[in-house]
């Protein structure tokens, strides 16, 4: 009994002391809870800001990238008061993705032709969602070359069948791919033999992918190997057009009775006074007959030596003037001129130190900026083009990039004059200035 009696009271001892000895390390428990329970509650609020940023940064991607998520508006662009010259960053940012509920219905009835980069995947969707703005739909996917002897018509692995039976399911806008010469001119011009292996090879690649035409561009590289200089080789260079044109015109498309169209891509001159090299009313005249358009690349006025506006008015009008308002034989060729507008912007140092530099800007990339450095947008009556002047790394930067403004004028003027539009490039504009179309 005495024996049990011992053995109970030293357990009870050993337990009072197990007990004891236990507290401190409960204390340390509780401690390390508390630090834990912080941790937790920083990480989850890191968490929540990380989260944040990323569904932010979603969605301005979204809205700038998808049309399809645009914000929808019962009132058109004009009737809700947005075409105006004083605009500011916060109003473009809000307004920018929004689009019409009726997106088929049309404020410019003239002629419309969208150009399309395979680098741009945006242009792909922009061309979907408003097919019926548009009259004519190209996409930059070939090149005409020479390898050796033979002539070789690269970029097929440009062409998306799928989106083009899209675009026709949408609407009856005619797909015309670009095609650049690239060839030597020596090669192609000077040898006859190779005007109708050039011919046939179009024709041929019309025929197999359904083409309704063709955009044909070779006048800044011909002017650039000194080919208009030289009268001869101009007048040759203006009867392979027009054998071209001769050679589509002979052949039906195959969706409708139509014949395969030519566009043709000329430069604006840059003054009054028309240089060797400049697309002038004489060759505008010479063409007319074996061609269905031209495509007017009104666009490009400043670069980063000369930086300013994109495409002054002024400029632009003028380019009309010295094309139409000397014809002499009664003719009025305006319809076939798609006078250019660019969707694209650019991005100038002016600062003394780092003057010369600059580059191109799409819309993301506008959008961006007045995110970044929230500007005041200026309008320049001049050349009625908005722009803003901002700082970064201690160099002063001008943009000019277009506007509701800017464009809603440029459409006044083509449709003052009679001509239609070509659009450089559709995938690098905002939503919102499809309702101008």
């Amino acid at each position: 009994m005495a024996s049990r009696k011992r053995h109970r009271a030293k357990t009870d001892s050993d337990s009072r002391s197990q007990k004891s000895s236990k507290e401190p390390d409960q204390d340390n428990l509780n401690s390390g809870n508390a630090r834990n329970s912080h941790l937790s509650i920083s990480s989850s609020i890191l968490f929540s800001i990380v989260l944040f940023l990323i569904v932010y940064f979603s969605i301005f991607y979204e809205a700038y990238n998808s049309p399809s998520k645009a914000t929808l508006s019962r009132l058109s662009i004009y009737e809700s008061g947005l075409v105006k010259s004083d605009i500011n960053f916060q109003e473009v940012l809000n307004e920018n993705a929004r689009v019409p509920l009726n997106c088929s219905l049309r404020h410019f009835s003239n002629p419309v032709l969208a150009y399309i980069t395979p680098w741009n995947s945006k242009g792909y969707e922009v061309a979907k969602e408003f097919t019926t703005k548009f009259t004519h739909i190209s996409p930059v996917w070939y090149e005409l070359r020479s390898e050796g002897k033979k002539l070789v018509l690269n970029g097929r692995h440009n062409v998306d069948m799928g989106w083009i039976s899209q675009l026709r399911i949408n609407g009856n806008a005619v797909v015309l791919p670009r095609v650049v010469l690239e060839t030597f001119p020596a090669d192609l011009l000077l040898k006859k033999k190779q005007w109708s292996k050039a011919s046939n090879i179009i024709l041929q690649e019309c025929k197999e992918m359904e083409y309704d035409g063709i955009v044909l561009e070779s006048w800044s590289r011909w002017a650039a190997y000194g080919v208009l200089h030289d009268r001869n080789l101009r007048s040759t260079a203006l009867e392979f057009i027009k054998q071209l044109g001769q050679s589509m015109h002979s052949v039906n498309s195959l969706r409708n009775s139509n014949h395969l169209e030519l566009i043709y891509v000329i430069p604006a001159p840059h003054s009054q006074n028309l240089a060797e090299y400049d697309f002038g009313p004489q060759d505008l005249r010479e063409l007319s007959g074996f061609v269905d358009g031209f495509s007017l690349m009104t666009y490009d006025f400043a670069g980063p030596q000369n930086p300013g506006p994109n495409a002054p008015l002024s400029w632009m009008r003028s380019s009309m003037q010295l094309l139409l308002g000397g014809d002499h034989d009664g003719v009025n060729r305006s319809h076939m001129i798609f006078l250019g507008i660019n969707l694209y912007g650019n991005d100038f140092v002016i600062s003394q130190d780092f003057a010369g530099s600059g580059s191109a800007i799409t819309g993301r990339d506008y959008l961006s900026l007045l995110v970044k450095h929230r500007p005041e947008l200026r309008w320049d009556e001049r050349s009625a083009e908005h722009y803003f002047i901002y700082t970064h790394n201690n160099a002063q930067h001008v943009v000019f990039y277009p506007s509701l403004k800017s464009i809603s004028m440029r459409l006044d003027e083509a449709r003052a004059w009679g001509v239609g539009l070509s659009i450089w490039e559709i995938g690098q504009g905002l939503d919102y200035f499809f309702d101008l179309l």
